[in-house]
């Protein structure tokens, strides 16, 4: 008799600890949550309608991607993000992005042309809806279209242990009028020269779009520290 084969399980389903990990970070993101405000057990327990231990867990994550820090006599506050750290995270991204963006670009495929193109029609609706949660993933998707397609997957996987915080920053650029570009159009650029195959405009692209939000970011973190 023929042994049963079972389907892959593409998209396994989440488990508790991780939809309480995705909640609190998106919490703090979206700055419901405020830069050194307190996270005390108890209220969050009774908020989420989980145990005190998974409660540790998510903490004890988000510590590690940079959102909370534990601080002596005070136990986990949320992280306050300054302009040395902010500046640090843009200089690594630019390192890693344009990279990526070159690669993917000189060894574009029609297929990764097309997926890149999918992946930026759901940002553009990210960008429309201003649904940050869904924003933040459709964000992490076309970059990853990219890292993939330049076969980067080490830089992708030191990307995403910053995302946390990356997305902190995008936060709170997202809503600056004080532009040079507003971001579709960054990633319009970025997309159109990687399809194109000109690996010199696709880091020049990415370029631009960190130089435009580091120079907002570090206008509004200063803010942040005045008052």
């Amino acid at each position: 008799m023929d042994k049963t084969v079972l389907s892959k399980i593409e998209h396994p389903p989440a488990t508790l600890r991780e939809m309480v990990q995705e909640r609190m970070r998106e919490a703090i993101i979206e700055g419901h949550f405020k830069p050194g405000e307190r996270l005390v057990e108890r209220p969050l327990c009774e908020q989420l309608g989980v145990s005190r231990t998974v409660i540790r867990e998510t903490i004890r994550f988000l510590e590690a991607e940079g959102l909370v820090d534990i601080l002596p006599g005070r136990g986990p506050i949320v992280a306050v993000m300054n302009w040395d750290d902010a500046r640090q995270i843009y200089e690594i991204r630019r390192m890693l992005e344009t990279a990526a963006a070159r690669t993917c670009a000189s060894q574009i495929t029609p297929e990764r042309a097309q997926a890149l193109q999918v992946a930026l029609t759901h940002l553009k609706q990210g960008f429309a809806d201003k649904t940050p949660g869904a924003l933040f993933r459709a964000t992490a998707d076309f970059y990853s279209e990219i890292f993939e397609g330049a076969g980067h997957h080490i830089a992708w996987g030191i990307v995403q242990r910053l995302n946390g915080r990356i997305s902190r920053l995008r936060m709170l650029t997202l809503a600056s009028t004080k532009r040079a570009q507003p971001g579709p159009s960054h990633m319009q650029a970025i997309c159109d020269a990687i399809i194109s195959g000109n690996a010199d405009a696709a880091e020049a692209a990415v370029h631009a779009h960190l130089k435009d939000t580091a120079t907002i970011a570090e206008r509004l973190l200063a803010e942040e520290e005045r008052t």
